[in-house]
């Protein structure tokens, strides 16, 4: 879940709850977490406080030691969410959620709502039909979700790669609706608890913080084109399917 989100922030723009500047334009009206690619995040830095940084999508753990093998593992497991729930009881994340946490930004993501088909006689059949939705916060250009991030040595290239992973709680009343598949969503967090996450807090809070739901009635949602992976736009389009309550 939560493989696709997207962001638009201007260079120079303002992240007042960190009281940061974002160095560079960064937009990704659909951003695949299956490319594995660099996104920015908000890190603590013992110099100036925090940064953003640029950070490979998809956490990579410390046991992998080659690019070849980061790249196989990722066949099995990709390393893109991670369960809050499970946090610091996972070996693949558990350090990390420890001692690096990270908030991801974000203008919103994708999700997909799966309705049954119906047969000739009414009935619903076993066959699904999904639908896209954009979900974002109202009135929020930029909104924060938890992250946790790992740093990783390239051997062949004598580099270091900073990845992350998104965190994940049970969805709210709105994102129980739309991903009725997993009934989970990305760990949204307030200005105030973003800027705990990132702080030195105890394994318990860190519990309590993972398991977060931000309500329901602070965000919103509409259907999409069912092609807007491929056309870069996610356009709104209506179907007939019914309401979200």
């Amino acid at each position: 879940m939560c493989y696709y989100k997207s962001l638009h922030v201007k260079q120079n723009q303002v992240i007042p709850t960190f009281d940061l500047t974002i160095p560079d334009d960064f937009t990704r009206i659909v951003q695949n977490g299956f490319d594995y690619s660099l996104w920015p995040v908000i890190r603590p830095n013992a110099e100036c406080g925090t940064e953003v940084v640029l950070m490979e999508w998809g956490l990579i753990p410390d046991y992998v030691y080659t690019r070849e093998a980061v790249e196989q593992s990722r066949r099995t497991y990709n390393g893109l969410n991670a369960i809050g729930e499970e946090l610091l009881e996972k070996r693949m994340y558990k350090d990390a959620a420890a001692n690096r946490r990270c908030v991801v930004l974000s203008s919103g993501f994708y999700e997909w709502r799966h309705l049954p088909r119906i047969g000739k006689n009414g009935q619903p059949l076993k066959t699904v039909d999904k639908y896209p939705y954009y979900i974002k916060l109202k009135g929020r250009d930029v909104f924060f979700m938890a992250g946790i991030w790992q740093p990783w040595k390239d051997p062949e290239t004598d580099t270091t790669v900073n990845s992350f992973a998104l965190v994940t709680t049970k969805a709210n009343s709105l994102m129980e609706q739309i991903h009725n598949s997993k009934k989970r969503m990305p760990l949204i967090l307030t200005d105030e608890l973003a800027a705990e996450w990132i702080s030195d807090i105890p394994q318990q809070r860190i519990k309590e913080i993972a398991t977060f739901q931000i309500p329901a009635e602070e965000m919103e949602a509409y259907t999409i084109q069912k092609n807007f992976r491929e056309s870069q736009e996610p356009l709104p389009f209506t179907y007939d399917i019914p309401a979200l309550q």
